[in-house]
């Protein structure tokens, strides 16, 4: 499980899955950041993880403070699939 921050918005919700180093993760959770005051492009905080990872991310059973952290360009980012909820 790490954080990763999305500068720019790629139009992924809660439950994406995107493609990340060669790997496919799933978005646990996505804060948006800078609407109103911060950066010029809106940045996405999402912790990301593996299915197997699921589990410990609904039990809170992890510190979010030591999560590893990666940035990455909206551009750059392959999204799988935006979401895995019914529309």
């Amino acid at each position: 499980m790490k954080k990763v921050i999305i500068r720019g918005d790629p139009g992924i919700r809660r439950g994406a899955t995107i493609e990340l180093d060669g790997e496919e993760v799933i978005c646990f959770s996505i804060d948006r950041q800078g609407d109103y005051h911060g950066p010029d492009r809106v940045q996405l905080w999402c912790t990301v993880g593996t299915e197997d990872e699921r589990e410990a991310f609904e039990k809170r059973e992890y510190v979010p403070h030591f999560l590893d952290v990666e940035a990455i360009d909206a551009e750059a980012l392959t999204v799988v699939s935006e979401s895995s909820a019914p529309a």
